[in-house]
């Protein structure tokens, strides 16, 4: 009687289980992995006093061990201003910074366009404006709403007075490219619509669920 039967048969159940240890370690190691780089996902659904949603850090900022965020309002009227940051163990952070200022729409886009010598792409809607530039290595992006101070006297009437966002990733990050772009825009437009509320802006203002996408 031949025995390459039996040994056929041990030679494919040794196979097996050395493949279900594979898959097993790498289970293991994939949930280990996790383990130390959910930092981004233990962060509150919505950061930085409830202004921006926990996943647009998530989608622009690299996996970490760790992350933190943090914000603080400083200032009332014309002096108001509202930061947000979220950073990781990886030394990636992801911050904006809304405050008001006088400053007309087109001062705004040659700030970030012409006067810094980048190129922008803008959406609007309901007079609310975002930019991004698109030039490398210099990913940022801003919003524009206008609010003028509950301070302010009436002779002030001509100053165009605005809630600026500026919205950039320090370090890596998780997204590049329009990715990275929309991600930043999202941040800021979050934050400002946060920000009018607490500046307490003379003119009541609806704001859309999002802004338009700059692919459209």
């Amino acid at each position: 009687m031949s025995k390459r039967g039996p040994e056929r048969e041990a030679t494919l159940k040794a196979a097996k289980g050395f493949l279900i240890g594979l898959v097993t370690c790498g289970l293991i190691g994939g949930a280990i992995a996790l383990f130390f780089m959910k930092g981004l996902y233990l962060l509150p659904d919505k950061v930085c006093d409830g202004a921006v949603q926990r996943d647009i850090a998530i989608q622009s900022l690299p996996r970490a061990r760790a992350a933190e965020e943090y914000s603080s309002q400083g200032g009332t009227g014309d002096n108001f201003d509202f930061y947000c940051n979220v950073s990781t163990s990886g030394d990636s952070t992801l911050s904006g910074m809304v405050d008001l200022r006088d400053a007309p729409r087109s001062a705004w886009e040659e700030h970030y366009g012409i006067l810094s010598g980048n190129h922008v792409i803008r959406v609007t809607r309901g007079g609310i404006e975002a930019l991004a530039q698109t030039d490398n290595n210099s990913d940022i992006s801003s919003v524009y709403v206008p609010c003028q101070p509950r301070n302010m006297k009436e002779d002030a009437g001509k100053q165009e007075y605005a809630l600026i966002a500026e919205v950039r990733v320090r370090g890596k990050s998780r997204a590049t490219g329009g990715e990275l772009r929309q991600a930043l825009t999202d941040f800021a437009y979050q934050l400002t619509r946060h920000a009018y509320k607490l500046a307490e802006c003379k003119e009541p203002r609806s704001f859309p669920a999002a802004l338009p996408r700059y692919e459209d």
